[in-house]
């Protein structure tokens, strides 16, 4: 007796011999950042029954077989009494997460002669399938369906609640399913399928803040600190008593920064979507990111690890900020591993598996107190002994704090300026003058691979930082009597030309000079 399942599939369609036992979709692995194409190859022949997938899956990508002959049956699909091999290629390439599920699903139905197997030609699938056939979102859907149009791929099939995230590619055609039965209708009959619509598309989605700069009492050596190291994209430490403002001034500087054109979200949103956290309500990244891990983080969890290694937090900072507060609290390991992101813009973690490089190009802002009690140099307040107030400042090593461009002192504010009505610049006001200095640095370094002023290599410095004869003096100066080391003598030239663009000054002039070492006073101050 012929029979008919629940997609108008017949029998003889699906049991021929010789015919559709074979078939083939692509899907995709991320491995880092990098997306690596993948064919999910099914191959159904005579034999004892058995499902076997070969091709270096991880355990989570074998547990697929199980998932996706128990959603098939639960969605009327027996599979024919066969072998069914399932390979994913390229063998020597690991594959790790539940993504494969959709696809292994399509290319086993194209094998077993339930789909037309030209049908998943030009396509990339990815998703999770649970037991009752519901397409369940996945993570580094964004990057794959980028890597699919680059590969020139027809569609992409996607889970539905990845769809808006999949829709911020632009001219590629994406379709989202929300389980097996809107899978098979889409590849049985494509004309035919209508896609229905999220209702967010189109939804502002950057992320609102009430934090403003006008809300500081007083500070203002610390707001024109922390205005300078925006405009130039410079790493600031911020130091004084508890109390005083540090963190309240951290928080604030990301609505100073200029917004994120699309390509910076866009790149943001892959960051996040790798990481897995992006969310339906939050597609695209449009605020810049704000980072503050807790002091007891560990190195891997700021670095980025794993077995096949993740974002860490420099990289979830990546166009934003990373914020350290009570910075000697953290461990030193955590610390060291910021050397090479803070000099690169990038980190390169190597395993047994490969060597992986994530992006980390953010402003890093670190806060703390001049001693365990917080109150040195002040000895009326302070009870430190000198050995403690010594070994808490050598928690930073010279490297760490010599990659850090500015030191700004956030002293005590006193009553008068905290019972001050007339509020200080907004944070809009400050942002339009940042944007001006981007200006200046985007049309000076529009031949060079770099954008900000701190970003300058040392035959870039030489080329761009032009001192005037005084000025040149007066560092001269600086550098003998302050025994400089020569990175710490380029971060203040760095910070003396974002201090001349802020002006308008083609040349750096002895004010620039005198006005950047005062942000180098660190250890003579407190070490």
């Amino acid at each position: 007796m012929k029979w008919q399942n629940r997609f108008g599939i017949g029998e003889e369609r699906c049991l021929q011999k010789g015919k559709n036992l074979f078939a083939s979709v692509m899907s995709a692995a991320i491995s880092g950042m990098e997306v690596c194409p993948v064919n999910v190859e099914a191959d159904v022949s005579d034999g004892l029954p058995c499902f076997t997938m070969v091709g270096f899956p991880s355990t989570q990508v074998k547990e697929a077989q199980d998932r996706v002959r128990t959603a098939l049956r639960n969605n009327g699909i027996s599979l024919p009494p066969k072998r069914v091999t399932v390979n994913l290629a390229p063998a020597d390439l690991r594959k790790e997460g539940a993504g494969f599920d959709l696809p292994v699903a399509a290319a086993v139905l194209g094998a077993s002669g339930f789909l037309e197997p030209k049908q998943l030609n030009g396509a990339m699938l990815m998703g999770e399938i649970s037991l009752s056939g519901e397409v369940r979102s996945v993570s580094g859907v964004l990057p794959r369906v980028i890597r699919a149009r680059e590969l020139g791929c027809r569609y992409c099939m996607v889970p539905f609640g990845n769809l808006e995230e999949a829709r911020l590619v632009r001219d590629m055609k994406v379709i989202g399913v929300r389980n097996i039965t809107e899978m098979v209708n889409f590849l049985a009959d494509p004309d035919s399928f209508k896609q229905e619509q999220t209702g967010e598309e189109g939804r502002a989605l950057e992320e609102q803040t009430q934090a403003d700069f006008m809300e500081i009492c007083g500070q203002e050596s610390a707001r024109r600190a922390a205005e300078i190291a925006v405009s130039g994209f410079h790493n600031i430490l911020f130091i004084g008593p508890p109390g005083t403002g540090k963190t309240m001034l951290a928080r604030r500087i990301p609505t100073i920064m200029p917004s994120l054109t699309f390509e910076e979200s866009l790149e943001l949103t892959k960051i996040y979507s790798v990481a897995g956290l992006l969310t339906p309500k939050r597609p695209l990244i449009r605020a810049r990111p704000f980072r503050s891990p807790h002091h007891t983080s560990s190195a891997a969890s700021i670095a980025g690890g794993g077995k096949i290694p993740g974002p860490g937090e420099v990289t979830l900072a990546h166009r934003g900020v990373l914020f350290l507060d009570e910075m000697p609290e953290f461990s030193r390991r955590g610390l060291e591993v910021l050397r090479q992101p803070l000099e690169d813009k990038q980190i390169q973690l190597s395993r047994a598996s490969g060597t992986y490089v994530f992006p980390a190009g953010f402003i890093l802002v670190a806060a703390m107190n001049p001693c365990p009690c917080g109150y040195y140099p002040d000895m009326n307040k302070c009870r430190c002994s000198p050995g403690e107030v010594s070994h808490y400042l050598h928690k930073l090593s010279q490297p760490l704090l010599e990659r850090i461009d500015l030191c700004a002192d956030v002293p005590p504010v006193d009553f008068s300026q905290i019972s001050c009505v007339k509020p200080g610049e907004s944070s809009a006001v400050i942002r339009e003058r940042v944007e001006r200095v981007r200006q200046i640095q985007s049309k000076r370094y529009e031949k060079e691979p770099i954008c900000f002023n701190g970003e300058l290599s040392g035959k870039q410095i030489q080329k761009y930082c032009v001192l005037t004869e005084h000025a040149f003096k007066m560092a001269q100066n600086a550098f003998e009597l302050m025994d400089l080391s020569a990175r710490s003598y380029h971060r203040i030239l760095k910070v003396s030309r974002t201090i001349a663009d802020m002006e308008g000054e083609e040349e750096i002039h002895s004010r620039h000079v005198a006005e950047a070492l005062t942000y180098r006073a660190f250890d003579k101050k407190y070490k």
